[in-house]
C-alpha cells in the first residue's frame, strides 16, 4: 500500500474539491460517478468531503446546478462520522446550509429538497438538539419554509423514533403556536408530520415499556393539537386537509385523555364518517382511523366504554355499505386497496362485538330486514364473518337467524343472493339447518345451482333495459356491469356449497335425504340435477349399508314424486351427453344407486347396460369428434328406455309410467330438444300397449302438445308416431289422415294469403312438415308385409303433392325425407321378400327436384347452409328412388344429372354439410349407372357419358372439385364393374371361370347368338384412349388423395377393359398374359398405396405409366398421345408434370409403333402446349418429351415442325414480348443440351459459331451477343438459326462445349484479363464493354457446363469496387482449378507472362487469377516453383494492388510445399509490414497470421524481434483491423518465445502489456476479443499462476464497463504480487496512454494506473508516478471534454484516495477560508 510518506503530497483536498464540482456536470455517467467516489472518501475522510461540499454550497442553487447531489454527498458523511469526529460548530454551519437552501425556495418536495432534509436528518442522528435547534430558529413568524421544516421533524420522528419522542415537547411546544396560521395548502404536511410523531410514540412505548414518554405538558400539547386538527382542520373544505387531519386524529385518539377524547366522540365521528363518500384510498384511510377510535373508545382497560351500542349504530349503518363497496372490488386493479379496507370493516364490527354481541346481533339481523340491497349485502357479509367468531354468544341467537334468512329468499339482488348462499354454508357448518327451514335453504342453494349462461345473458338484457333511474355506487359492477357476482359465480357458490353439505357435514345428511329427490322433478331446477344427482350418489355411497333405512324413507313422505317420475324425468334429461357437470354420467350414477326404489327384475339389467352407457358418453372430447353422436346417443337412450320396459314387465308400474310421461310434457314447454326424446320415449311405451282406444287418445294428446313449428320437436313427434306404428299402424294413419283433411285447403287458403295476412304461411310449412315426417316414420317402423297397399294408396291418390307447397327450408327437408322413408320403405319390404314396384317413381323425383329450389339461373355456389341441408337430404332421396322399380329412362337420367352434378363445385365449407352432401351425390350417380341401363353396352354408354359430364370437375385447377370428381370415377367404375363383369364373364358364367384370363377370340365371333342379357360392352365402348390421358395426370396429383383414387381407377379401368371382348384384329396369347402381369403389377401399386402413405410419390407413378404403356393398344395409345395437349396444360404443375412423363415414356417405349402422320399430329399436340404452358419449368418438360419424342421416331420430321413453327413466330409475334418467353427459344435449348440430337441440330450453326464477336481488351466498345438476336434480317428462316445459334452456345450443347475446349486454356486467360481491363474502363464511366464481356462470359460458362462460374458472375460480374471484382476473378480461378485441374497449369503459364504487361489493370486481374491458382498447383511439378518466383518478382510492382495479390497468394502456397518456401514468404512479409500502403501493410499482417499458424521455429527465430517491433507499431494504427490483426498476431508470435531469444522476446511481451489491458476495452469488439485472445496466450510466459482463473471469469469475457474495471483490478493484483519490478514499465506505457486519440483508451488508462498505484507497495513507483497520475486525474477530470474521461478520472480519484493508508490525507482539511472560491472556480472551469 502507498506509504504515509508518499502520501503526505496528496493534494486531496484539491481533487476531492474537483470532484464535488463534477457532481454539477452534464454527463449523468460522471454525476453518477463523482458521486460513488466521494462516498468513498468520506467513509475514510468524511470532513473533508463535508468541507469541500459546504463550501460549494455556500452559493445555492443559483451557482451549482446539482445541489441534490452535493446535499446527497453531505448526508452521506455526516452519516459517515464517528462520534469524536463530529464538530458541532462545523454541524451547525452544514444545518445551516442545508435549512437556508430550504427556506430560499417556495418550492416543496423537490428532489434537491429532499436531500437538503437528508442533510438535517443525518445531523439530528448526531445532534438532535443541533438540528432541532436549527429548525426551530424558523419556526417561528411567517416563513415559506416552515412546512419544509415541519417535514424534517417528521422524518427525523420515522427514522428514529428514540431520540425523537423525548424531544416531542419541545417540538409541540413551537409548533403549536404556529398551527393557526398554516394555510390549507400546507395542512395535510403539518397533519402527516403529527401523525409521525404519534406514530414515534407508539414505537417509543413499545420499545421502552417502562417508560412513559408523555408527561402532562405533552399531553396538554396533544389535547391543544387534537382540539385544532378536530375543530378547525377536519371541517376544512379542503379534501387534502380533512383526509390528512382524520388520519393523524386516528393516531392520536389513543394518547389523548379519555374525557377529551368522549368528549370528542360526537365531532370525531361524523368527521370520520364524512369520508365515507369518497373513492377507496379515502376510504381505507377513514377505516383505519375509526378502527383506532374504535378500540381506544370501548376496549380500553382503563374504563367503560365510551359510545354505548345507540351511540354506534349510526358507525355500523356507514360501514355495512363499505363492505359492498370493497367486496365488489377484489378483482380490479384496486385489489390490495379493496381488501385491506375489507377487513378493517370487518375488525371493527368484531370490536363492537366483542363489547356488544347481542346488541350487534339485533343491529345485523333488522339491517336484512330492510331489504335495502346495500345495507343487507354488507350485514350479510358481516353476519357471515362474526358467526365462527362469536359462535358462543350468538347460541341463543339461532331461530332469529334462521328467520331472517328465510326472509330474504326472496331477494333478487345477485349481491345478496351470492352472500346469502355463503351465510347458509357457514350456519349448515354450525348445525343451524334443522327441520323445515332447513330444507328450504337446501332448496335454495340447489335453485341457484340451477342458474344457467342463458340466465345471465337473460339478466344482462333485463338490466340493459329497465331504465334503473338510481343504482347506488356499491351495486353499480354486481347489478349493472355483471362483474364478479354474476350468475355463473353465483351457480358455483352454490354448487360448492351444496357439495359441501353433502360431504363434509354429517348433521346435513338427515336434512339431504330424501328430500333431494323432490329437487330433480321441478322445471325450475333443470341446471341443477347434475350436482343434485352427484349429492344424492355421495349420500347413497355413505349410507350404503342402510339402504333399507333410506327406502324406507323414501317411502314414509308423500310429498316425494314416485319412481316412475324419476325414471321418466332422469332418461329424458340424459339427452345431452356435453351436459354441464358431466350431467349424463350423474344421472346414470345415481340410476343405480336409486334401482332399489324400482321394481326388482330392473337392478340387473341396470347394472349391466348402465356401465356401457357412461363408457360412451365418459370421454367428451372423443365423443365431439363424431359429427353424429347426439342421434347414436338418443338412439342408445330409446333402447335403455324400451329395454328397460321389456324387463320390468309390470302393468300397473306401466300404467303410471304412462301417467308420469304424460304430466312431465309441461316441464319441457320450451325446451324442443328434451320435448323430442320424450316423444320417442312416449312412442315406445305406446308401442307396448294393447289398448288401441288408449293408444288413439294418447296419440292425439301427443300430437297436441308437440311444438311443431320447431324441427327438432317435430322430428321428435314423427318418430315417435312411427315407433307407434310399429304396433299401431292403422290407428296412425287414421290420425295422420284427419290432419290432412284438416289441412286440405292450405292450396285455397295459400292463394288468398296474397290478398291478407291473416294467413300464416309458416303454420302450414310446419303442418305439413310434421304430417310428412309422420307418413316417413310411420311406413319406416311398420311391419314390411302390410305397408303395400297403404303406399299405394298415398301414392296413388296424389296425396304428396299436397304437401309441396312448402317454402321454408326446413319444411322441405321434412317432406323430401318422408318421400325418402317411403322409397326405403319399398326397398326393406323388396329385402324382406315383399317387392312391389313404386308407383309415380319419376314424378316423385320431380318433386324432390323442385324441392330442392334449383333452378337454371341460380349458382351451385350460392348455396346457404339451411339449402346444404336441403340439398344433401334431396340427394339421398333421389338415390333411394332411383334404386326402386322400375328402372330409370334416359330422359329422367339427364334431368336429375343436370340437377345435381353441380354441386361437385361447392366450396370445401363448412365440412360437415358439404361432404355428406358429395357421399350422397356420388351414391346417387352410381345408383343411376346401375338402375339406367338394361345391358352391358347401354350401362357403357352411361357410363360415358356419366364420366364425360364429371371430368370438368377431374381436372379442376380446385382441390376439393378433384378429389371429389376422382372418388366419383371411381365408385362409379366398382359398380360398373360389379354389374358388367364381376358376376359374368363375356359369356355370362356366374362366378369365376377361366374365361376371364384365357378367351378364345372364336367364341366372340357371333354375339347375337346369345342372350341380349350376357352381351357385353366392346372395349372400344370404353374410349381408353380418352379415359386414360384424363386420369393419369391425376396420379401424379398434389394430393394424396387424389393420387391414390386415380391409381384405383386405372386399375378398374383396364381390369374390365381385360374382362371385356376386344376387336378381331387383336391377338391373344402372349399378349393378354403381358397384360395381365402388368395389371398385377399396377394393383400391387394400389395396395402399397394403401398400406404405405409415406411412399415416394415418383416411384409409384413410374410404375403407374409402365403398367399403363403394356396396357394400351396401339389404338389407345395413338389417341392417348393426340389427346395430351389438355393434360399438359393441367393447372396442377405436378400433374402436367405427370402427364408430360408419360407422353414421354410412352413415346420412349412404343415409338416404333407411330407413323409419320402420328409423330407430326404428336408435335404439334406438344408444341401447342409449349406455347400454352408458361411455366418454366413444364415449358422445359414439354420440350424434353419433343426431344424425346425426336429421338425415338423420326427426328427430321420433328425439327421440320419446330423450325416451321419458330418461322410463322418470327413472322407473326413479337418474340420478344411473349408471356413466358418465346417457347421456340426454349426448344433449341433443350436440343442443344440434348445428348444424343445435339449434333444432328447443330450440323447447320457450325458456321455461325465461328462468326460469334469476342470482346477484345482494347476495345472501346464491347457489343453484347443479344444484339445479334435483336438484329432485324428479312429471311425468317435464317433469324430462327440465328437465335438458335445463340440459345445453343448458352444452353451448354456437346458441340459448342467441345469446340471451346479446343482452347479452354486461352480463352479462360483472355477473358479473365479483358475483365481486368473492362473494370477498368468501368472505373472511368464505360460500362457497355463490361456488360457486352460478361454476357460473352457467361455464355461461355453455359457452353462448357461452368455453371458455379456463371452463377458468380451473375452475382458478382457488374460490381465496380476494387475488391469486389478482384475477389470475382478469385472464385472463378478457384472454380475453375475445382471444375478442370488439367487446365491450371496452361492458364498460370499464360497468366504468368501477363504480369509484365504495361496495362495496370490486367496485371491485377492476372495476379488475382495468379493468387487463387497456386493454391492447386502442387500437381503439375515445376508449376509452383515457376509462380513463386513470378509473385516473389511483382511483390514490389508500382500498383499496391498487385503487390498484396501475390502477397496473398504466396501464402496460399500448398502445406505440402509451404516449408521450403516459408522463409521467402516471411521475408516478403516482413518487409510489407513497414509498406507505405495501409492496405498492403494490412493484407501483410493477416498474412503474417496466417503463416504463424505452421511456420517452423527456426524458419520465425532469425525475424522474431524484427516482426515483434513492427508489430507493436501497427497496433496503434487507428484502423480497427490494423489493431485487432497486429494484437492477435503479436499473440501467435508467442509461441516461438522460447529458447535462445526468450528473453528478448520476454521483454518485447512486457512492453506490450499495457497496451494489451488498454484495448482490452476498445470501441472495437474485434479489437477486444484479439486482446482476449492474445493475453490467453502469452500468459504462460508470464509464469503467473493467477492469471488462468482470471480468464474464466465472468467479467473478463464481457464487455460492459464495469466488468473491465473489476477485471483490470484483479489482473493488477496479479502483476503487483508476480512482476512488482515491471510496474514501472507498465506505469511508463500506460501514462503514455494518457494522451492516446480515443477516449476511452485514456479512460482505461486512468483506471490501470489508477489501480497500479493503489495495490503498489513500491515506494519508488509511488514517488515517482503517485504525483504525476493524481495531479493529470485531476486535470483532466476538469478539463477532458469526454464524459467517459471524467467519469473515470472521478472513480480513479476515488480508488486513489481510498486504498492510500496516509494518515496525512485522511486528516486533511480545506481551508474554509478560500476553499469556497477554488471549488467555484474550478466548477465553473468544468462546466
Amino acid at each position: 500500500m502507498a506509504s504515509s510518506s508518499s502520501g503526505s503530497s496528496i493534494p486531496a483536498p484539491e481533487a476531492v474539491q474537483v470532484l464535488v464540482s463534477l457532481l454539477a456536470d452534464e454527463s449523468p455517467i460522471v454525476r453518477e460517478a463523482s458521486i460513488a467516489s466521494l462516498k468513498d472518501v468520506a467513509a475514510l475522510n468524511p470532513l473533508l468531503v463535508l468541507d469541500c461540499c459546504s463550501a460549494i454550497s455556500r452559493g445555492g442553487r443559483r451557482r451549482f446546478g446539482n445541489m441534490a447531489g452535493v446535499f446527497q454527498v453531505m448526508a452521506y458523511g455526516v452519516r459517515a462520522l464517528d462520534k469524536d469526529d463530529v464538530d458541532p460548530p462545523f454541524m451547525a454551519k452544514l444545518a445551516k446550509i442545508a435549512t437556508a437552501e430550504i427556506i430560499s425556495s417556495k418550492e416543496l418536495n423537490a428532489d434537491w429538497q429532499r436531500a437538503a432534509s437528508a442533510v438535517l436528518v443525518s445531523i439530528g442522528r448526531h445532534l438532535p438538539d443541533l438540528m432541532m435547534e436549527e429548525i426551530f430558529l424558523h419556526l417561528p413568524g411567517p416563513n415559506s419554509a416552515l412546512p419544509a421544516m415541519v417535514q424534517i421533524l417528521a422524518d427525523f420522528a420515522h427514522a428514529d423514533a428514540l431520540q425523537f419522542t423525548p424531544r416531542l415537547k419541545g417540538v409541540l411546544s413551537r409548533v403549536l403556536p404556529i398551527l393557526g396560521n398554516v394555510r390549507d395548502a400546507h395542512r395535510p404536511i403539518f397533519a402527516n408530520a403529527i401523525k409521525c410523531w404519534c406514530q414515534a410514540v407508539w414505537q417509543y412505548s413499545l420499545d421502552i415499556p417502562s417508560h412513559s414518554p408523555l408527561d402532562g405538558d405533552i399531553m396538554s400539547f396533544l389535547n391543544s393539537v387534537f382540539e385544532l386538527l378536530l375543530k378547525v382542520w377536519a371541517a376544512s373544505r379542503d379534501l387534502k386537509v380533512r383526509m390528512s387531519s382524520v388520519d393523524a386524529l386516528g393516531q392520536m385518539v389513543g394518547l389523548i385523555n379519555r374525557a377529551q377524547l368522549k368528549a370528542a366522540l360526537p365531532r370525531l365521528v361524523p368527521t370520520i364518517l364524512e369520508l365515507y363518500k369518497r373513492d377507496q384510498d379515502i376510504t381505507f384511510l377513514a377505516t383505519c382511523s375509526l378502527h383506532n377510535l374504535l378500540n381506544a373508545s370501548i376496549l380500553s382497560e382503563s374504563g367503560p366504554p365510551l359510545l354505548d351500542f345507540e351511540e354506534l349504530t349510526i358507525i355500523l349503518s356507514t360501514l355495512l355499505p363499505v363492505v359492498c363497496i370493497n367486496n365488489d372490488n377484489k378483482e380490479h386493479s384496486d385489489f390490495s386497496v379493496g381488501l385491506k379496507t375489507y377487513n378493517e370493516v370487518q375488525r371493527c364490527f368484531l370490536t363492537v362485538g366483542l363489547i356488544y354481541p347481542e346488541d350487534l346481533f339485533v343491529f345485523l339481523i333488522n339491517k336484512c330486514r330492510l331489504k335495502e340491497e346495500p345495507l343487507t349485502f354488507g350485514a350479510l357479509c358481516v353476519l357471515k364473518h362474526l358467526l365462527p367468531r362469536l359462535s358462543e354468544a350468538w347460541h341463543s341467537k339461532r331461530p332469529f337467524l334462521v328467520e331472517a334468512v328465510q326472509f330474504l329468499i326472496d331477494e333478487q339482488n345477485l349481491g345478496v343472493r351470492k352472500a346469502l348462499s355463503e351465510l347458509i354454508v357457514v350456519m349448515a357448518s354450525h348445525c343451524y339447518l334443522i327441520g323445515p327451514s332447513g330444507e328450504l335453504f337446501v332448496e335454495y342453494l340447489v335453485r341457484h345451482c340451477s342458474l344457467t349462461d342463458k340466465d345471465r345473458s337473460d339478466f344482462e338484457r333485463s338490466k340493459d333495459a329497465s331504465g334503473n333511474p338510481y343504482i347506488p355506487f356499491q351495486y353499480k359492477r354486481s347489478e349493472v356491469k355483471i362483474g364478479p357476482i354474476c350468475p355463473t359465480e353465483l351457480r358455483a357458490i352454490c354448487e360448492k356449497g351444496l357439495l359441501l353439505l353433502t360431504i363434509t357435514i354429517p348433521e346435513m345428511e338427515h336434512i339431504l335425504w330424501p328430500f333431494l329427490l323432490k329437487m330433480i322433478i321441478p322445471q325450475a331446477y333443470t341446471g341443477a340435477v347434475a350436482m343434485v344427482c352427484r349429492c344424492i350418489s355421495e349420500l347413497c355411497r355413505h349410507r350404503a349399508s342402510n339402504s333399507d333405512i333410506m327406502l324406507s324413507e323414501c317411502k314414509a313422505r308423500a310429498d316425494l314424486p314416485n319412481p316412475e317420475e324419476l325414471f321418466v324425468r332422469l332418461v329424458v334429461l340424459l339427452h345431452d351427453p356435453l351436459a354441464r357437470e358431466q350431467r349424463a354420467s350423474q344421472i346414470l350414477t345415481v340410476l343405480c344407486h336409486l334401482a332399489p326404489l324400482f321394481p326388482k327384475n330392473i337392478t340387473l339389467f341396470w347394472q349391466d347396460e348402465i356401465p356401457k352407457l357412461k363408457a360412451y358418453v365418459s370421454d367428451t372430447e372423443d365423443l365431439k369428434q363424431d359429427p353424429s353422436y347426439q342421434e347414436t346417443w338418443d338412439d342408445m337412450i330409446i333402447n335403455f328406455f324400451a329395454e328397460s320396459l321389456d324387463v320390468i314387465q309390470d302393468a300397473d308400474w306401466m300404467r303410471s309410467l304412462g301417467n308420469a310421461v304424460t304430466q312431465q310434457y309441461e316441464l319441457y314447454t320450451s325446451d324442443d330438444e328434451h320435448s323430442a326424446l320424450l316423444h320417442r320415449c312416449f312412442g315406445v311405451f305406446l308401442q307396448k300397449v294393447n289398448d288401441r282406444a288408449y293408444v288413439r287418445h294418447k296419440i292425439d294428446w301427443m300430437y297436441t302438445q308437440a311444438n311443431i313449428t320447431n324441427p327438432t320437436n317435430r322430428l321428435g313427434l314423427a318418430k315417435a308416431m312411427g315407433l307407434v306404428a310399429a304396433s299401431h299402424l292403422d290407428t296412425v294413419l287414421e290420425k295422420l289422415k284427419g290432419i290432412l283433411d284438416n289441412v286440405g285447403d292450405s292450396i285455397f287458403r295459400r292463394f288468398l294469403s296474397f290478398f291478407s295476412d291473416d294467413f300464416k304461411t309458416e303454420e302450414s310449412d310446419d303442418i305439413h312438415a310434421a304430417l310428412a315426417l309422420m307418413y316417413g316414420y310411420a311406413a319406416k317402423y311398420a311391419p314390411s308385409t302390410v305397408i303395400e297397399a297403404r303406399i299405394d294408396a298415398l301414392v296413388g291418390t296424389n296425396m304428396l303433392s299436397r304437401l309441396l307447397h312448402v317454402r321454408h327450408p326446413t319444411a322441405k327437408q321434412a317432406v323430401i325425407t318422408a318421400i325418402d322413408l317411403l322409397g326405403r320403405a319399398v326397398i326393406n319390404a323388396a329385402e324382406s321378400g315383399s317387392s312391389f314396384p313404386l308407383k309415380r317413381r319419376d314424378q316423385m323425383l320431380d318433386y324432390i327436384l323442385t324441392l330442392m329450389g334449383r333452378d337454371d339461373s341460380e349458382s351451385f355456389s350460392d348455396s346457404t347452409l339451411e339449402f346444404l341441408h336441403t340439398q344433401a337430404r334431396a340427394l339421398s332421396a333421389c338415390t333411394t328412388l332411383v334404386s326402386v322399380e322400375p328402372k330409370l329412362t334416359i330422359e329422367t337420367r339427364n334431368h336429375v344429372l343436370k340437377a345435381t352434378l353441380g354441386f361437385f363445385a361447392l366450396p370445401n365449407d363448412p365440412v360437415d354439410v358439404i361432404n355428406p352432401l358429395i357421399n350422397n351425390l356420388i351414391t346417387l350417380l352410381c345408383a343411376i349407372l346401375l338402375t339406367s341401363g338394361e345391358d352391358g353396352r347401354s350401362r357403357a354408354e352411361q357410363l360415358s357419358h356419366i364420366l364425360r359430364q364429371i371430368d370438368q370437375y377431374v381436372s379442376s385447377p380446385v382441390d376439393c372439385q378433384r378429389r371429389r370428381g376422382c372418388l366419383a370415377v371411381h365408385e362409379i367404375l366398382l359398380k360398373f364393374r360389379t354389374v358388367c363383369t364381376t358376376a359374368n364373364c363375356a359369356l355370362g358364367c356366374q362366378g369365376s371361370c377361366t374365361h376371364s384370363k384365357q378367351i378364345d377370340r372364336n367364341l366372340h365371333r357371333n354375339f347375337s347368338n346369345l342372350p341380349s342379357a350376357f352381351v357385353l360392352p366392346s372395349r372400344e365402348a370404353l374410349s381408353l384412349g380418352d379415359r386414360v390421358i384424363m386420369y393419369l395426370p391425376r396420379c401424379a396429383d398434389t394430393n394424396s388423395e387424389v393420387r391414390k383414387t386415380s391409381a384405383q381407377i386405372l386399375d378398374q379401368l383396364f381390369s374390365i377393359a381385360l374382362s371385356l371382348p376386344r376387336p378381331s384384329t387383336t391377338s391373344y396369347g402372349v399378349d393378354i398374359e403381358i397384360s395381365y402381369r402388368a395389371l398385377s403389377s399396377l394393383e400391387d401399386v394400389i395396395a402399397i398405396l394403401r398400406s404405405d402413405a409415406s411412399i415416394d410419390p415418383s416411384e409409384v407413378f413410374n410404375r403407374i405409366i409402365s403398367s399403363v404403356c403394356i396396357l394400351l393398344t396401339k389404338s389407345e395409345l395413338v389417341a392417348t398421345l393426340h389427346g395430351c395437349t389438355a393434360a399438359v396444360c393441367d393447372k396442377i404443375k405436378q400433374s402436367a408434370e405427370g402427364a408430360i412423363q408419360a407422353v414421354i415414356e410412352f413415346v420412349t417405349r412404343r415409338g416404333t409403333e407411330l407413323s409419320e402422320t402420328d409423330v407430326s399430329r404428336t408435335t404439334q399436340a406438344l408444341l401447342m402446349a409449349t406455347a400454352h404452358v408458361i411455366e418454366k419449368h413444364l415449358r422445359q418438360e414439354t420440350l424434353a418429351a419433343i426431344s424425346s419424342l425426336a429421338e425415338s421416331t423420326s427426328s427430321k420430321v420433328v425439327f421440320n415442325e419446330v423450325l416451321a413453327t419458330s418461322g410463322r413466330d418470327i413472322v407473326t409475334k413479337d418474340i420478344s414480348r411473349l408471356r413466358g418467353g418465346w417457347p421456340m427459344q426454349d426448344a433449341f435449348y433443350a436440343f442443344s443440351q440434348h445428348t444424343v440430337l445435339s449434333s444432328l441440330f447443330l450440323e447447320h450453326v457450325i458456321s455461325v459459331l465461328d462468326q460469334y464477336p469476342i470482346l477484345k481488351g482494347d476495345s472501346e466498345k464491347g457489343e453484347n451477343p443479344s444484339h445479334l438476336v435483336d438484329g432485324q434480317m428479312e429471311d425468317d428462316i435464317l433469324q430462327a438459326a440465328i437465335i438458335a445459334v445463340t440459345a445453343f452456345f448458352r444452353g451448354g450443347g456437346k458441340i459448342g462445349k467441345k469446340a471451346v475446349q479446343q482452347n479452354y486454356a486461352s480463352v479462360l486467360a483472355e477473358l479473365t484479363l479483358q475483365l481486368g481491363s473492362c473494370h477498368g474502363l468501368a472505373s472511368h464511366g464505360q460500362h457497355d464493354p463490361l456488360r457486352a464481356l460478361l454476357t460473352a462470359f457467361q455464355a461461355f460458362c453455359e457452353c462448357v457446363g461452368d455453371l458455379e462460374m456463371g452463377k458468380i458472375l451473375a452475382r458478382d460480374g457488374e460490381q465496380n469496387e476494387n475488391e469486389r471484382w478482384i475477389n470475382l476473378i478469385g472464385e472463378i480461378a478457384c472454380c475453375v482449378s475445382i471444375k478442370r485441374p488439367k487446365e491450371v497449369q496452361s492458364v498460370c503459364v499464360i497468366l504468368s507472362k501477363s504480369l509484365n504487361r504495361h496495362q495496370r489493370y490486367q496485371r491485377e486481374a492476372a495476379a488475382a487469377a495468379l493468387s487463387e491458382f497456386v493454391r492447386y498447383s502442387d500437381g503439375f511439378g515445376s508449376l509452383l516453383e515457376q509462380i513463386v518466383e513470378v509473385l516473389c518478382r511483382h511483390v514490389s510492382d508500382e500498383s499496391p494492388t498487385v503487390r498484396r495479390l501475390c502477397l496473398r497468394g504466396l501464402v496460399q502456397i500448398p502445406s505440402m510445399q509451404m516449408l521450403q518456401y516459408t522463409a521467402q514468404v516471411l521475408g516478403v512479409i516482413l518487409a510489407l509490414l513497414d509498406d507505405s500502403d495501409e492496405l498492403v501493410q494490412l493484407t501483410a499482417v493477416s498474412c503474417l497470421l496466417t503463416m504463424l499458424e505452421s511456420s517452423p521455429k527456426d524458419a520465425v527465430d532469425p525475424i522474431l524481434l524484427s516482426l515483434s517491433l513492427r508489430l507493436r507499431n501497427l497496433q496503434i494504427c487507428t484502423n480497427t483491423k490494423m489493431r485487432a490483426n497486429a494484437f492477435a498476431a503479436f499473440g501467435a508470435l508467442s509461441n516461438y518465445g522460447i529458447g535462445p531469444q526468450h528473453e528478448a522476446f520476454l521483454e518485447q511481451v512486457h512492453t506490450v502489456i499495457p497496451r494489451l489491458v488498454l484495448h482490452l476495452h476498445d470501441d472495437d469488439v474485434s479489437v477486444r476479443q484479439a486482446c482476449r485472445t492474445t493475453l490467453k496466450q502469452i500468459a504462460p510466459l508470464l509464469e503467473m499462476d493467477g492469471l488462468l482463473p482470471l480468464f474464466n471469469m465472468h467479467s473478463f469475457n464481457h464487455d460492459h464497463r464495469t466488468d473491465y474495471e473489476g477485471f483490470v483490478r484483479d489482473l493488477t493484483k496479479q502483476f503487483v504480487q508476480h512482476h512488482p519490478l515491471r510496474l514501472d514499465t507498465y506505469m511508463a506505457s500506460t501514462i503514455q496512454a494518457f494522451d492516446a486519440p480515443w477516449p476511452i483508451i485514456q479512460a482505461n488508462a486512468i483506471y490501470f494506473s489508477s489501480c497500479m498505484l493503489s495495490l503498489s507497495d513500491d515506494q519508488h513507483i509511488l514517488n515517482q508516478y503517485y504525483a504525476q497520475v493524481f495531479e493529470t486525474l485531476v486535470g483532466k477530470m476538469s478539463k477532458s471534454a469526454d464524459a467517459v474521461v471524467r467519469a473515470t478520472c472521478s472513480s480513479a480519484l476515488g480508488l486513489l484516495l481510498k486504498f492510500s493508508k496516509s494518515s496525512s490525507w485522511k486528516s486533511a482539511r480545506v481551508d474554509r477560508t478560500d476553499s469556497s472560491h477554488s471549488i467555484r472556480k474550478g466548477h465553473d472551469f468544468s462546466v
